[in-house]
């Protein structure tokens, strides 16, 4: 009897993976924990779920709690049950993540968060963050690469009214590459995903951009019929392409 206790010695817990874009900056939500253990140091938001309560539920709560941040999207993405992941005890912790406009939420410290800021993808993962909260950030942002190759989820980053310029570098910061903008271009046109809103620029020191919009119906439609958001690839591996077929000729 004894031994089957021990299976039920084992807590759990959610951490949740926030992505925000900022003038060209992808950027993910973390807090400054003020309590052991790994007092001080950056984490993601997360915390233990409570017997009574799901996951999906902790998961918004703990969020909440720690942030501030209501009525985000969430989606589970994986879960990570290492042995000694926590240094009290057995925790398996399911990492949620989603994406958001920065400009949407303001951001208010709880709990056990001294502090809550956004900061740079790139840079957080060279961090050394609590917990394995390394390996959690990098797994999501994984994910968040895979989708964005695919469907068309960098448009919930963007304002409803934004340039084609805006929307490349959206794109080249989700995917950490630099996008040739002719193919770019020509593919985000030939799909009917954007709106020609017949619109300009206002008030920018250079010459004024056009403005486009996110045609959600249209996607709608194609996704029905099996359409696969694809972005073309970037200009190294474009070069190397042209490269190889002349070497070939």
């Amino acid at each position: 009897m004894n031994g089957e206790n021990n299976f039920f010695k084992s807590a759990f817990s959610v951490d949740n993976v926030i992505f925000g874009f900022d003038e060209g900056d992808l950027k993910v939500l973390l807090i400054k924990r003020g309590t052991d253990p790994y007092n001080g140091l950056w984490a993601l938001p997360g915390d233990l779920v409570y017997p009574n309560e799901d996951l999906d539920t902790a998961a918004y709560r703990v969020l909440e709690e720690l942030t501030g941040l209501k009525n985000v999207y969430l989606e589970q993405v994986h879960t990570f049950g290492a042995v000694n992941r926590h240094p009290l005890g057995r925790v398996i912790t399911i990492a949620y993540f989603s994406l958001v406009k920065i400009s949407d939420f303001a951001l208010k410290a709880a709990s056990f968060a001294q502090n809550v800021e956004w900061h740079n993808v790139e840079s957080t993962m060279k961090t050394e963050l609590a917990f394995d909260h390394n390996a959690i950030l990098e797994n999501c942002f994984n994910a968040l690469t895979q989708r964005v190759r695919i469907r068309p989820v960098g448009f919930e980053l963007l304002p409803p009214k934004f340039t084609l310029t805006e929307l490349q570098h959206l794109y080249e910061a989700l995917l950490r590459e630099e996008l040739d903008k002719r193919n770019f271009r020509k593919k985000i046109l030939s799909t009917s995903l954007l709106i020609d809103l017949d619109q300009f620029q206002e008030g920018v020191p250079h010459r004024p951009a056009k403005l486009y919009q996110f045609n959600k119906q249209r996607y709608q439609q194609l996704e029905a019929h099996g359409f696969s958001f694809e972005v073309k690839e970037s200009k190294k591996k474009e070069k190397k392409k042209r490269l190889a077929a002349l070497i070939s000729a």
